[in-house]
């Protein structure tokens, strides 16, 4: 996938999958692999931009697999913007699929 693309998109993902569930760093990276090829070094700096833009909580857990997990969590900023991008998603898509049909 062009870089980008991916670029453009990631924070949506993002914002996307922690307004379904609380997530770890590395939980996020193979969830957002899933649709988006990427690496942790991607990851973090957004995961710290988000929360530093207050989109995000992040909060310290226990785990019983190893040393503790910062977790994020999505704020009502962070719902909005999720909104607000999910709206805009949608209309660059569409406006960019009626360009290509030649509408």
């Amino acid at each position: 996938m062009n870089s980008q693309f991916k670029k453009g998109v990631l924070e949506l993902i993002v914002l996307q999958i922690v307004s379904k569930k609380d997530r770890y760093g590395y939980e996020l990276v193979e969830e957002v692999s899933k649709a988006v090829e990427v690496n942790e070094g991607t990851i973090y700096p957004l995961l710290k931009r988000l929360t530093n833009e207050h989109y995000f909580d992040a909060y310290i857990q226990e785990s019983s697999e190893g040393p503790p997990r910062k977790y994020y969590h999505l704020t009502t900023m962070g719902r909005q913007q999720l909104t607000e991008l999910a709206k805009e998603w949608t209309e660059f898509y569409d406006s960019v699929n009626q360009f290509m049909k030649g509408d």
